[in-house]
């Protein structure tokens, strides 16, 4: 016993030393990655885009997919995820015109709020204390490069995703011929007629296949939590429920969950703005300030869950 807790005591620390240089290191991701799209984004105009075929439809295309690219990593990195002590509704940037000042379709209940016991903060529920930020956070889902992803800013996150992958994957298949010549399997000869040279070609076509398949596996994971009402801390905790309530003979019951498609629509908000806003890359608010939120019919809370059986922050410790 005391062995295991002192190998436990090892990790915590271990963990929280992580989370320090996490937060420390930050700036510094976002500036290697914005180096590295960056670079992607000059080698793709510079050596592929010149060869696409029906080029006054093909380029403004990647056009629109680069700028959806670094719009929302720009507002996944800069807008506020929504503390539950700070401002509820951040206004920078570009916002889309709403087609519906009504709000959602969907039943909405007022949400419980908790006493955080990391600083003493009142929260509603979906709110969570990150770590690394030292406050709660309104529908935490996880801290990342410099900040947390919340209720503010998922919906950039998720999108920015989206739109690495679209254009990693267009990297890859339209940069193939290229790629060969670059290997040297068109023969020695073959010149290079591009301003990006040559390794950093074949490196960035490496890291956009490697990042193609990485970012692709992360994003249908999130798009999954989404469609189930979750967030990445909510389908940890959801896990556990079921288990708890199966060995009760019970079922657990997301009360979120309002079916696949209606759970992605809230998610975007596609009730309250136009579908176009999918492409186009503007703010948009979310359907809820994280005070009250969408819920199956007939349930207030979630069903096969007790009173005190509810995960919290202090079940990491």
């Amino acid at each position: 016993m005391i062995c295991s807790r002192t190998v436990f005591r090892c990790f915590k620390t271990l963990e929280r030393l992580g989370d320090r240089v996490t937060g420390a290191a930050g700036p510094f991701f976002v500036a290697l990655a914005i180096i590295l799209m960056s670079i992607g984004t000059v080698a793709f105009f510079d050596v592929i885009s010149p060869s696409l075929p029906f080029p006054l439809l093909t380029i403004p295309l990647c056009v629109l997919v680069a700028v959806n690219m670094w719009t929302h990593y720009w507002w996944a990195c800069t807008v506020p995820p929504g503390f539950i002590d700070g401002d509820a509704s951040p206004i920078r940037g570009l916002w889309a015109a709403k087609k519906n000042h009504v709000g959602v379709s969907a039943r909405t209940t007022r949400a419980v709020q908790t006493k955080c016991s990391k600083c003493s903060m009142m929260r509603p529920e979906r709110a969570h204390h990150c770590r690394i930020c030292n406050r709660c956070v309104l529908k935490y889902d996880h801290h990342w490069i410099n900040q947390c992803v919340g209720l503010h800013n998922e919906r950039h996150f998720v999108m920015f995703m989206a739109y690495l992958v679209i254009a990693t994957l267009a990297f890859v298949l339209s940069g193939y011929p290229q790629l060969l010549v670059a290997l040297g399997v068109m023969g020695m000869h073959v010149s290079w007629p591009y301003r990006v040279s040559l390794t950093f070609y074949l490196l960035i076509y490496i890291l956009s296949a490697v990042l193609c398949l990485a970012v692709g596996v992360m994003c249908a994971w999130h798009l999954a939590a989404i469609s189930a009402a979750e967030t990445s801390v909510e389908s940890q905790d959801h896990g556990v429920y079921k288990r708890v309530a199966r060995n009760r003979g019970e079922e657990f019951v997301n009360s979120y969950d309002l079916g696949r498609r209606e759970n992605l629509k809230l998610f975007f908000n596609l009730e309250e703005y136009p579908i176009y806003t999918l492409i186009v890359p503007l703010r948009l608010q979310p359907y809820t300030d994280g005070r009250s939120w969408a819920r199956k019919d007939g349930y207030e809370e979630h069903g096969g869950v007790r009173r005190g059986e509810e995960l919290t922050d202090d079940d990491d410790e």
